[in-house]
């Protein structure tokens, strides 16, 4: 044990003269070491999960409707708080800034959407809704001169930033911002799971209790399916759960995605991180774990203020490697979902499928601007004329990939109502007013330029040249 001990004192002289991080992000990212070199990455007993039960994880269409007038409705969302992670930047779109800025949809970004919801909500009801963004050291600053047009509208918007932790180097486990690397990439935010440390750290959470707010609903900023529910909202409020997770039913497309288990009696969530090798395809089939979480929580302020402040969020660490400039650097992270386990009166509810609407590539993108979508108050509400109840499968090919070069690759958005799934592989352009349907495959040949001519309907085809079409 000694050499973690030496490690460790070494680790905490070398952060104690770091001087572009508070005394809080100090102690915080020492004690998050501290727990990785007594630990490990820890991995849970196999032969310990088992299913959740109807108690802990309840379908969606069990609950109870929420009360239907609106005086009942304005006292329930007069106890919550919106909160969306905003930490995170569009790169992997090829975008610079926060994600959140990126226009989806009718020259509407996600913090657009965002704030038409809950303006729409405060409006209908006279209740009065913030909005809470956690930004990072990466989007802060952007995103506050964004929030400089929404000055006038009717919704409190408040920001807090996520801590900033240095990077470790690998071979002698000191900061890299100590050896000379002071810019932003010896830097990294330590994941969402310390979203409830900064809350509490940043006065938010006492100032939002003393305006009798209760609850607090948190969800990704690119999930454009996560918007306030009153019926989950009333649920939680009747029977006193402190957190609720959304799950909604496993495709083939979400097998990596964290599901809820019951272990030792309570649920909590299972990542893919925390899998033993040996299970890591039966983590991954649908058969045995049916559900997966969407990223979607529903958590009691005052449960949060007692954890945070009884030191009580132990959620499991995630080791993540990267490399920067050839050093082999680690960032320690955590999950906030996977705090769901130290909370009291837990519960799972089994979603629609629509209340997970993430948008983490072009292929995502596509589908959101498609006519598979409307948009009506800020909420995008799916086409009724679709009977699938599952979204079409979109794979796009790397000349796609950056928003920048997919939009000028159509000169509308197809029609894809009637259509199961898409494969694009090539230098393709579609013209305007194109309708696919059933299962369509598009492949120009390397060197290759292939145009989807205007209106052109395809049904169920492989287009390998513009013979085909």
């Amino acid at each position: 044990m000694g050499n973690s001990d030496e490690k460790l004192e070494k680790l905490r002289s070398a952060v104690a003269t770091l001087e572009q991080i508070s005394e809080k992000e100090k102690s915080g990212f020492i004690n998050l070491v501290s727990r990785y070199l007594s630990l490990g990455a820890e991995q849970i007993e196999w032969h310990k999960i088992q299913t959740p039960t109807d108690e802990l994880l309840l379908p969606y269409d069990t609950l109870a409707p929420s009360p239907q007038d609106a005086e009942a409705i304005k006292k329930l969302l007069d106890k919550l708080v919106v909160l969306k992670l905003n930490g995170g930047l569009g790169t992997t779109m090829g975008c610079t800034g926060p994600k959140s800025v990126i226009e989806v949809r009718d020259g509407f970004t996600f913090l657009d959407l965002i704030v038409l919801q809950i303006e729409f909500l405060n409006k209908k009801y006279g209740c009065n809704v913030p909005l809470l963004l956690m930004n990072s050291f990466n989007t802060n600053e952007d995103t506050q001169k964004i929030l400089e047009k929404y000055a006038t509208s009717k919704i409190e918007i408040l920001t807090f930033n996520q801590s900033k932790y240095p990077r470790l180097a690998v071979d002698d486990f000191l900061p890299l911002p100590c050896k000379g690397r002071t810019g932003k990439d010896g830097w990294y935010p330590p994941g969402h799971g310390d979203v409830y440390q900064c809350l509490v750290n940043s006065g938010k959470l006492d100032s939002l209790l003393s305006q009798g707010k209760e609850y607090v609903f948190i969800a990704n900023s690119d999930n454009l399916g996560a918007t306030v529910d009153l019926n989950i909202l009333n649920h939680i409020i009747q029977n006193q759960n402190e957190v609720c997770v959304e799950v909604t039913p496993k495709t083939l497309a979400d097998v990596k995605g964290g599901t809820l288990i019951s272990y030792e009696g309570k649920i909590q969530l299972l990542e893919i991180a925390q899998v033993p090798d040996e299970y890591v395809s039966e983590f991954k089939s649908i058969q045995k774990f049916k559900i997966f979480n969407t990223n979607n929580l529903w958590l009691n302020l005052k449960a949060i203020k007692r954890l945070v402040e009884g030191e009580a969020l132990k959620m499991e660490i995630i080791p993540n490697p990267k490399e920067v400039d050839g050093v082999k650097v680690l960032q320690l992270e955590t999950a906030y979902g996977a705090a769901v386990k130290f909370f009291d009166n837990a519960i799972g509810i089994n979603v629609p499928r629509s209340r997970f609407l993430p948008v983490k590539s072009t292929s995502d993108f596509l589908l959101v601007q498609s006519d598979l979508y409307t948009l009506v108050d800020g909420f995008v509400i799916r086409n009724k004329a679709r009977v699938n109840p599952s979204n079409p499968s979109i794979e796009l090919g790397p000349e796609f990939k950056k928003v920048g070069d997919f939009l000028p690759r159509f000169k509308s958005i197809p029609s894809i109502v009637e259509f199961d799934s898409l494969k694009v592989s090539g230098d393709v352009w579609f013209g305007s007013g194109v309708v696919l349907k059933g299962k369509v495959s598009i492949t120009a040949k390397p060197g290759e330029i292939m145009e989807i001519p205007d209106g052109s309907s395809i049904d169920n085809k492989e287009i390998n040249g513009p013979e085909d079409i």
